[in-house]
């Protein structure tokens, strides 16, 4: 409790005061006594916990909501345990508490750090005034597969993009100081390689090569490590055979010793578990000694160090270094985030009610969720919609649901939040009729559950047909369900779901001025739609402010401007499809059939990474190339707006390595800005390749530069580009 030490020395006086027994419960997490975000751990364990508290037995916990409950159990541990010594509580604030913005996926296609490091610190100052101090946000896992429910919680499939996103985000967690009364630790997750499970199924097994490990995985978590993220949370998957975490190569040697991570690594829930179900251990007392000596500071919720880690120490499997040096981690952050100073600070009931929902939080909300639209098609500039447009038809049971536009990973909030699509479009006009076409989601919408689709009801089929008889244009409001992504929300297929498709089809053939508004938590296969509709927006899952968002691209009050952070499918059987492929050794020859495609379908995507159109025309030009300072480039290109409205641009650089001691990918995003313009304005946008942006990772992980050929590439997205060539020295 000495201020005048600096914080290694506090830690060092606290340690020096610690049992064994109390060092091991800072290793510790439970959750709440009644809540669970994954399987439940064991019955009848409430007393036990309590009895832990009061001991000095627990570091941290998680799932605990409000003030009133988090302060009581602050107050068992610290004035009733020995060393006094406070918790910090933990909760995943994914993409806002109660106010929410967009779905992180969504979140990343605005390609705006700006905006979405503001998301970020409006979610920590909701968190923190509810009494907690630790996120379990963001995830910076990248992955090419959209049957992969959690894509939603991620930036994308690509690295420097989710890198970048992945800073924005710990930054506005984290602010400028941890002891700040408003923002919360952060915690990059999961490490690592979990993005890539066979099939695209939750858990399953991960088996990617070196390369892609190195320049694919590694480089969004390097890139928040660098950023000061507090915290790192491993992943379920093995690699190379090896759980990670029970891996010592990625923990210890990789992230603690190379990156000099000086935070701590949590357990995901329960993994330590199951390090005994992947047959790495032979039962929980061995995984915990392979886990705690593997670098996994934390075990959530397994069980395993609070039994078993004792006495693995006393017996020598277990160094007392390797407990010390988790418990210092622990309690540094303790001492950073303030709580020595005061365990209270962050339970402030007056705070806690001022902040929840504040007006500045829900124009935050909102200034997120329109940048975060993708506007996908618009045939004949039927989009934006006049106030003055008589019969609008507004069709679809998504509509009028105020939940589900919430998105998945929403457990702070509240149901029925959310700003319908319909209450959107009404205050704009009352030349607006509604019909539901029937259900889409029926039974259970609870988020521990399956969520059961309508497959045979098509009983709102002729109402919603009717009026569509009797409208000038029908905006359809179709998609998933926002428990239809998240974790444990793997698809096999990516179409609508249910009998969706059928009733668009119906529709169109009575009234084909369609404009498609697609809610949804992935990149979904619609060729059909593509084919046959002249609009569609792609408005994922926007949060607390979707209907509002919404509406304003819809009549026009906000130009859309976003971009698309994952490739979308032509169908399911392309997946896993992503820009930065390589190049294989047979690509497109017209004179046989021997070389890499389908039979059946383009290799091409239906929208590729970084796609998004507007209401007006950007035209670039004049593309320059140019070796600067030592290894440097000097890109700069003309971006000018050729339409009659305002809009904002991402500018997209790529570059392509032609020949390297590593095959390198067809073009790898290396730089974006994002410009706003004036009609009929013109801007040069400029960027600065360096050796970081130039070079790679070798199989070895040795990061190299090597000279000669390179393709430079500026575009709109990742296919509709100009491009130069560069040899570099």
């Amino acid at each position: 409790m000495n201020t005048e030490q600096n914080t290694a020395a506090r830690v060092e006086t606290l340690l020096q005061q610690m049992t064994l027994a109390e060092k091991i419960g800072q290793m510790n997490q439970y959750s709440d006594f009644w809540e669970v975000t994954g399987p439940n751990s064991q019955a009848g364990d409430a007393e036990m916990k309590l009895d832990h508290l009061v001991q000095g037995r627990v570091g941290s916990m998680l799932n605990v909501r409000g003030v009133e409950h988090i302060y009581k159990l602050q107050k068992l541990a610290v004035e009733e345990s020995r060393l006094g010594i406070p918790l910090i509580f933990g909760f995943d604030v994914i993409h806002g508490h109660k106010t929410l913005g967009p779905i992180p996926l969504a979140e990343a296609a605005s390609w705006d750090l700006v905006a979405i490091e503001q998301a970020a610190r409006v979610a920590a100052t909701e968190a923190a005034a509810v009494g907690l101090n630790w996120t379990f946000a963001p995830m910076v896992d990248i992955s090419r597969d959209a049957r992969w429910g959690r894509v939603m919680e991620g930036a994308g499939e690509d690295p420097y993009l989710g890198a970048q996103v992945g800073v924005a985000r710990v930054k506005g967690f984290q602010g400028e100081d941890l002891a700040a009364n408003n923002t919360i630790a952060a915690c990059a997750k999961h490490f690592a390689a979990y993005g890539f499970p066979e099939a695209g199924r939750e858990y399953n097994t991960v088996d990617i090569g070196t390369s892609t490990l190195y320049n694919v995985v590694f480089p969004p978590f390097r890139a928040v490590v660098d950023a000061g993220v507090r915290t790192v949370m491993n992943a379920f998957n093995i690699l190379n055979g090896v759980p990670a975490t029970a891996n010592s190569q990625l923990q210890r040697d990789l992230l603690k010793g190379a990156w000099g991570f000086d935070g701590f690594i949590v357990s995901d829930w329960r993994s330590v578990v199951e390090i005994v179900t992947h047959g790495f251990a032979a039962d929980l007392q061995e995984a915990a000694i392979i886990a705690a000596n593997a670098g996994s500071d934390m075990d959530m919720e397994s069980y395993a160090y609070i039994h078993h880690l004792e006495a693995a120490v006393v017996s020598g499997a277990v160094p007392i270094a390797v407990v010390d040096d988790a418990v210092r981690r622990i309690v540094r952050l303790k001492f950073e985030l303030g709580l020595f100073d005061d365990p209270y600070r962050y339970c402030d009931v007056e705070r806690e009610r001022t902040m929840i929902y504040h007006p500045d939080h829900l124009a935050a909300a909102l200034d997120m969720a329109r940048k975060s639209i993708v506007l996908l098609k618009n045939q004949d500039n039927l989009l934006p919609l006049s106030r003055k447009q008589e019969k609008i038809a507004v069709i679809g049971a998504l509509a009028v649901d105020k939940t589900s536009p919430l998105g998945s990973w929403r457990i702070g909030s509240d149901d029925e939040s959310a700003v319908s699509v319909l209450e959107g479009l009404l205050a704009y006009s009352q030349n607006i009729r509604y019909a539901q076409g029937g259900d889409v989601f029926v039974g259970t919408t609870d988020f521990r559950e399956e969520i059961t689709v309508n497959e045979t009801d098509r009983s709102g089929f002729a109402e919603a047909i009717k009026l569509a008889q009797e409208s000038a244009v029908v905006v359809m409001v179709l998609g998933e369900h926002g428990f239809q992504s998240g974790e444990a929300r793997s698809r096999t297929q990516l179409d609508l779901p249910g009998l969706q498709q059928e009733l668009l089809e119906a529709v169109y053939a009575v009234n084909p001025n369609i404009v498609l508004v697609l809610m949804n938590g992935r990149p979904l296969a619609i060729p059909w739609a593509d084919e046959h509709l002249p609009a569609i927006l792609e408005t994922w899952q926007l949060g607390t402010q979707s209907g509002h968002a919404i509406a304003e691209v819809l009549f026009g009050d906000y130009n859309p401007s976003g971009k698309l952070p994952m490739t979308f499918p032509r169908n399911v059987g392309q997946v896993p499809i992503y820009y930065n492929h390589f190049r294989t050794g047979r690509p497109a020859v017209a004179e046989d059939v021997f070389w890499s495609h389908y039979i059946d379908e383009a290799n091409t995507p239906l929208y590729p990474f970084g796609y998004g159109l507007s209401y007006t025309t950007f035209a670039y030009a004049n593309l320059s190339v140019e070796g600067i300072a030592g290894r440097s480039i000097k890109v700069s290109i003309e971006v000018a707006n050729q339409g009659n409205r305002s809009g904002e641009e991402v500018v997209q650089l790529y570059i392509c390595d032609q020949v390297a001691t590593v095959a390198r990918p067809v073009k790898e995003l290396k730089g974006f800005e994002k410009v706003e313009l004036a009609p009929g304005e013109m801007k040069v946008v400029v960027f600065i390749l360096t050796e970081k942006e130039l070079g790679f990772f070798n199989n070895e992980g040795m990061f190299v530069v090597e000279p000669g050929a390179f393709t430079i590439m500026v575009g709109t997205n990742s296919r509709d580009v100009l491009s130069a060539d560069y040899r570099l020295a």
